[in-house]
């Protein structure tokens, strides 16, 4: 039964089955993880997108709330081989349209020929083509979504672990996934989460040991607070972060980020670390890279599968940041000491 489609960049529309109604546009993405729906449905590091499950089943150990990233689905819609009911019944509830049956090996393969694209769904008995192609005309690029951060970030601060007797981390917002601030409660940090345009002021009345800059989606370039944060206070605090936030670090000091093709999305990304040689499977979720990391700071871990930096620091100015996921939800946890090392970085170590 075909009663959905989906228009992908060039006006090619792929015939689908239906399992949560309705129209919407996106980024087409894929990501090849195998386990870990709930998680990557939940990261709002997908904002803007449409997400394609490069694996043929999804949903098929059911949906539980404990695992999710976030309070709600990020991802505009959802495109698989086959979706379970369970799958299917949720994003109905989150009114997120989302499409099966269809040939995502065929998907995966030309998103990884050309490069990430713009598409659109219509989805429902009343779907039709002409539907899903007026979605993707309407679709702009993800660099035009310049305030994408007011659409992931906490709007007001909010502080975990206050009776901890760890440091005290400013976490920058700019779309952190639940398990980044369970990682460092989980060392007995007190992690004062503030929205992604915090200002100096909000950030000094927290007193912090250390500044974080989260996840999140969409081009480094469009957190320009994010930015000015780094800019005021590197040399003056430690400073640490993962994904989106290696990115605004590189950029502010100096360096130079650019959009990928199809990006790294995934829990099997495999990361060597330049000191002991030491190749870890890593969980990634990102659509841009660093280019140039400039003078200040010393590339300490690159992708094996395409040498793009996956670890940035400057010992002097005590920084330390991550490109892939060391959270590790969903993936293997090869990578969590990170998180001993920010804390140590906190402390003074």
């Amino acid at each position: 039964m075909t009663d959905a489609y989906v228009a992908i960049e060039g006006e090619r529309v792929v015939d689908a089955r239906a399992r949560s109604p309705g129209t919407t546009r996106g980024e087409l993405v894929f990501t090849t993880a195998y386990t870990g729906y709930e998680e990557s449905l939940t990261d709002p590091s997908y904002e803007e997108q449409l997400l394609t499950f490069s694996y043929p089943l999804i949903g098929n150990y059911g949906v539980r709330e404990e695992r999710f990233e976030s309070k709600r689905v990020h991802p505009r819609g959802v495109v698989a081989r086959e979706l379970t009911e369970d799958v299917a019944e949720w994003l109905r509830e989150e009114e997120i349209p989302a499409v099966d049956h269809l040939d995502t090996r065929e998907i995966v393969t030309e998103i990884r020929d050309e490069g990430a694209m713009r598409a659109g769904i219509a989805a429902g008995p009343d779907a039709t083509p002409e539907d899903a192609l007026t979605e993707l005309e309407r679709c702009p690029h993800m660099s035009a979504h310049t305030d994408i951060g007011s659409q992931v970030s906490v709007q007001k601060p909010t502080v975990h672990n206050p009776e901890g007797k760890g440091p005290d981390v400013a976490l920058v917002d700019c779309g952190a996934k639940g398990s980044i601030v369970d990682s460092l409660v989980e060392r007995g940090a007190v992690v004062h989460q503030l929205p992604y345009d915090a200002s100096a002021a909000e950030i000094s009345a927290v007193d912090p040991d250390l500044l974080f800059i989260s996840n999140g989606p969409g081009d480094p370039e469009n957190f320009e607070q994010a930015g000015e944060i780094v800019e005021t206070y590197v040399g003056k605090l430690p400073l640490a972060g993962i994904c989106l936030g290696q990115q605004v670090v590189a950029n502010t000091l100096g360096g130079r980020t650019e959009k990928m093709e199809f990006g790294h999305r995934g829990v099997n990304q495999p990361v060597r670390d330049l000191r002991s040689d030491q190749v870890v499977m890593t969980t990634q979720n990102h659509g841009y890279t660093v280019a140039d990391p400039g003078d200040k700071l010393t590339v300490t871990q690159r992708n094996v599968n395409d040498d793009t930096p996956e670890g940035l620091e400057n010992d002097e100015l005590a920084i330390i940041t991550r490109q892939y996921h060391p959270e590790a939800n969903p993936g293997p946890h090869d990578s969590m000491s990170f998180f001993d090392d920010v804390i140590e970085l906190a402390e003074g170590g």
